[in-house]
């Protein structure tokens, strides 16, 4: 098992121990009507549920045995439909989205484990904005500075700019969510980046301004593609994109002890990565 599970298969995962396959599957989709049909061709597709606890020995395993690794790609995700056949090609799609709460009993013990073991997260988050801002204060009020040693990256973040805005300013939320105020600077989230893709992000011009509002030590890129060999050019497009936002220059030679104004897209980046991976945002 990778270090994480994507939300996509976080219904393979029962929360509750000695649950059946069909048990599970039955009480997490609750088919009825015309839904029963579907379910019934679904259901001998999919995997024995693998218990939490399970999931979670073999998490930390993995954490242990690899001591530079993330945790992730884990997260929420609103809008996947579960497949019939999840390596079929075409896919054919069934009418059922994970519920949330699952989603979230699956996610929240492992970020506690990957806060345990000090190790960075690629988040992905999809039509779930308000469930990610609850889900980065909860963390927060929960590990208090052992949460801030940790680097959270928003993986393809296709957050609304008034989501990213409150996670970078997150004092008011805080205190309404909680009536208290305590552990909470007007600046909360210091180690929350947004990393972005043109694969997945350049579907939609709302990440240029996604670009735009974002805080420049905040940003990171990277191509979310699977074959490998095209991973480096589709990570330089969003570099470009970037560069062309924010006014920044793109280096065509390199010069030793820039000042930091002067610095280019390529440096700043690096810089931004070199960060995320550092982590102690405590201040």
């Amino acid at each position: 098992m990778p270090p994480g599970y994507h939300p996509w298969f976080s219904h393979w995962i029962s929360i509750l121990p000695g649950s059946t396959k069909e048990g599970h599957y039955r009480q997490l989709f609750s088919p009825s009507g015309k839904h029963q049909e579907m379910f019934e061709r679904l259901l001998p597709h999919l995997p024995d549920p693998i218990p939490l606890a399970d999931v979670l020995t073999e998490l930390r395993r993995n954490l242990s045995s690899f001591p530079h690794a993330m945790l992730g790609e884990v997260g929420l995700d609103r809008a996947a439909r579960v497949p019939i056949k999840y390596a079929a090609t075409p896919r054919e799609l069934t009418d059922f989205i994970v519920p949330l709460q699952h989603q979230l009993a699956v996610l929240e013990p492992q970020i506690d484990l990957a806060v345990e073991f000090h190790r960075n997260i690629s988040i992905h988050s999809v039509k779930s904005h308000q469930a990610t801002l609850d889900l980065l204060s909860r963390m927060h009020q929960k590990h208090g500075s052992e949460w801030q040693r940790i680097s959270i990256d928003l993986h393809s973040c296709g957050l609304s700019v008034e989501t990213w805005k409150a996670i970078e300013v997150l004092v008011l939320h805080l205190i309404a969510l909680y009536n208290t105020a305590s552990h909470c600077t007007q600046k909360c989230h210091l180690n929350v980046y947004m990393s972005l893709s043109t694969v997945i992000n350049g579907r939609s011009s709302s990440h240029r301004t996604l670009i735009e509002a974002c805080s420049p030590g905040r940003i990171l890129v990277e191509s979310d593609y699977h074959p490998v060999e095209q991973c480096a050019e589709r990570t330089w497009e969003m570099v470009l994109t970037v560069a062309e936002i924010k006014g920044w220059s793109v280096e065509t030679t390199w010069i030793e002890d820039l000042r930091a104004e002067d610095w280019g897209a390529v440096r700043r980046l690096k810089r931004n990565w070199q960060e995320f991976q550092k982590g102690n945002h405590v201040k």
